[in-house]
């Protein structure tokens, strides 16, 4: 199995220490917490090594190196940019199935939130020679399970590169931006069903499998892109939103050898997605997963691809929605058994299935979730997976049988641990964090867990972090008036003074499935918070209902409601903390970015007595703004549930508006669309409440780009300072 795991590795000068330094936004965003680590990590299938992409610190210089993982000693380095001085920097690497060849990623340019193309370039490690694939940038380059070939798309159409004679053919030629993709997916099948290459190479090398968009009469969205220029350009996507009409899918088979291509019969379904597909261990059989419009009815779908003939394998469905992209694990065994991943007993965990869709027998079980499936050890019959057994904010690694017995937990730390497998399933690198802890990446014996050896620690970084005698964050549990017991952290000020009162600051997600208190190492907010806490500002997190990891029926009481249940919660939450001895209830804020900036915007408008300040970043205001396949899951369409749509967007409440908002958007939003604020604006203007407002040109939903992240985090520090 290979994992990638992509991490930044950046040098941090050695600062001079001080008695208790304080952070600075400029700190956090330059760099001086960043922990070290691997980086584009990848496990090699075909011997038992791993290699990692290295940086001279000094210079542009870049390596892949190869190491062993019995030993973690280096072995060779692969590829030095050193002898290719003119060669772009490299940003990703890739194996053919012999990995004795490396396709390189050079001058990448994103797209979306996964997609970007880039240009190319394959090495050979025999001949030690370089070659550009094509002269153009292109998206997803992927090899033939036989190395001969590579499919790629470019312009909406798919084509196939010859390595030996190094021929280009077309495999498709409709193509056409806004109207037609081929093997790619369109904006929201991406966001929403987290994938971007949706063509796939069968186990013969003959057939490549692929989906087609036809997009034609999916409504459009345009946004102002500012630049430089004299006029502003428009950027014109295509933009299914709740209850209008999606892309209309269809599934091709093209064979190499004929250059011949068979639509695949799908016509007894109406509204339908296809979520994924891929090529079984029979290379004559594709999988396909058929998902209705609700997203409740799942169908596994294998496709005869000399016959042309289908035959629903496994059907699942939900009386609410099922959880796709959390729970998409299919993997084939030889003989065409195959493992699943499912929330059908109320928690997530692994079955098994014969080759026809028979159930042989359920894997895990427990009132607990699995949140990873590494692989198969099929030589030794023993599943390696991730799951909460060890309490809901923590990650463990645990062994299992593939009859279900012998599990083994294999993780020893409490915290948040994953795993990299080595081929032959004998070794893993496990990185663990907490709170307290950064990263250490630790090689480990996959039988007992036992820790072989250190690779990092980032003893720099906690050295480093001494100076700052930073805050600790406090995990706990909060009960409601409902009796609704939710996870919980508190980060206090050093100098906690209990016979004080404090403001605070609350800052939630709360998303369906999503996940904010969770013991691993600080992220960029994390250091944000405690920088508050050292200005004399408590900040605290509750994950309300709706969220992740504590079974189906936690995580879907907000279905068709989306707002409802995660506000009341984020209400009786601030409640509880303002009854705090400490807490001076009548100074509680509260912050959320996306589906947070939703919450943050309605809870300072129907919890206008509780909350004295909100900070709304990128939100969504009204769902019906929203895209297809996520508002959808959770709320059905506009026409089916008006109410649950108009009862909980903080659109329509702008009257309600009491205490100190502050809206901020990226003009250039794709995901949440800018036209949500400015509504929310608007709204407010005509119910003459006033509020606060930035918005920042060209800027997507992540708001980032040279000073950008800086200015934002000023001016969300100075309106909390200012107004709470």
């Amino acid at each position: 199995m290979q994992f990638r795991c992509f991490f930044i590795l950046l040098l941090v000068c050695s600062p001079v220490f001080f008695a208790q330094q304080k952070i600075t936004i400029e700190d956090i965003y330059g760099g001086v917490f960043q922990p070290q680590g691997m980086e584009e990590f990848q496990s090699l299938k075909k011997n038992n090594q791993y290699t990692v992409l290295n940086y001279e610190t000094d210079s542009p210089r870049i390596q892949i190196d190869l190491y062993d993982f019995a030993s973690l000693k280096k072995v060779a380095t692969l590829f030095d940019t050193k002898n290719y001085s003119r060669l772009p920097r490299i940003e990703s690497y890739s194996f053919d199935p012999s990995e004795r060849l490396i396709l390189l990623a050079t001058n990448v340019v994103p797209i979306y939130r996964y997609s970007f193309t880039a240009d190319y370039f394959i090495y050979d490690l025999d001949k030690k020679e370089l070659t550009r694939l094509v002269d153009t940038p292109i998206q997803e380059p992927t090899f033939s399970p036989d190395g001969r070939k590579i499919a790629f798309a470019k312009g909406n159409n798919l084509y196939l590169y010859d390595i030996a004679s190094k021929a280009t053919i077309a495999l498709t030629n409709d193509g056409k931006k806004n109207e037609i993709i081929n093997g790619i997916c369109d904006w929201v099948y991406e966001e929403e069903f987290a994938f971007v290459k949706a063509f796939d190479w069968s186990a013969d090398s003959e057939k490549i499998a692929y989906i087609r968009f036809d997009e034609s009469q999916v409504p459009e969205f345009s946004m102002s892109v500012f630049a430089n220029g004299l006029y502003p350009s428009i950027e014109t996507i295509k933009y299914p939103k709740a209850g209008e009409k999606n892309a209309l899918v269809s599934l091709h088979i093209y064979d190499v050898q004929t250059k011949e291509t068979q639509k695949v019969n799908l016509d007894h379904y109406t509204d339908f997605y296809i979520p994924r597909i891929k090529w079984t261990n029979d290379a004559h059989v594709l999988s396909a997963k058929i998902l209705n419009r609700h997203q409740n009815n799942l169908d596994l779908l294998f496709v005869n691809a000399k016959s042309g003939g289908t035959k629903v394998v496994l059907n699942e469905t939900n009386k609410k929605y099922i959880d796709f992209v959390d729970n998409d694990n299919l993997t084939f065994l030889k003989d065409n058994q195959f493992i699943w991943t499912s929330e059908k007993d109320g928690f997530n965990h692994i079955y098994l299935y014969d080759k026809t869709g028979k159930l042989i027998r359920q894997i895990t079980k427990g009132n607990w979730e699995v949140t990873q499936f590494y692989g198969l050890d099929e030589k030794n019959q023993n599943i390696y997976y991730e799951s909460v057994e060890n309490g809901t904010i923590n990650r463990d690694v645990y062994r299992i049988g593939l009859d279900g017995g012998k599990k083994t937990r294999l993780s020893k730390n409490t915290g948040t641990n994953k795993a990299t497998f080595s081929p032959d399933y004998n070794f893993y690198i496990n990185s663990f964090s907490s709170f307290n802890q950064p990263t250490v990446y630790s090689l480990n014996d996959a039988k007992t867990g036992k820790e072989l050896q250190i690779i990092e620690n980032n003893e720099d970084l906690k050295l480093r972090l001494k100076a700052y005698d930073l805050p600790t964050k406090e995990f706990f549990t909060l009960k409601t008036v409902q009796n609704v017991e939710l996870n919980a952290w508190m980060i206090k000020p050093n100098d906690f003074d209990a016979s004080k009162k404090y403001p605070v600051l609350m800052y939630q997600y709360s998303g369906p499935g999503s996940q904010q208190v969770k013991n691993d190492w600080k992220t960029y907010d994390d250091y944000w918070f405690m920088m508050l806490a050292q200005q004399g500002y408590i900040v605290a997190c509750v994950d309300g209902r709706g969220t992740g990891f504590k079974g189906e029926a936690f995580k879907k009481v907000t279905y068709t409601q989306l707002g409802k249940y995660e506000l009341e919660d984020q209400m009786e939450a601030a409640k509880v903390l303002g009854a705090y001895p400490y807490i001076d209830a009548n100074r509680i804020g509260i912050f959320g970015w996306s589906f947070g900036g939703f919450m943050a915007s309605n809870a300072i408008l129907k919890g206008n007595s509780i909350f004295k300040l909100a900070i709304a970043v990128a939100p969504v205001t009204n769902w019906r703004f929203y895209d297809t396949i996520y508002t959808e899951r959770y709320m059905q369409t506009p026409q089916e549930n008006p109410t649950g749509y108009d009862d909980n967007s903080p659109i329509n409440f702008a009257d309600q508006l009491k205490g100190n908002y502050l809206l901020i958007h990226g003009s250039s939003d794709d995901n949440v669309h800018v036209q949500n604020s400015m509504l929310m604006m608007e709204s407010l203007i005509q119910a003459n409440k006033p509020f606060d407002s930035q918005i920042y040109p060209d800027k997507n939903h992540g708001i980032y780009g040279g000073n950008t992240r800086i200015h934002l985090y000023h001016k969300m520090t100075n309106f909390i300072k200012e107004r709470l």
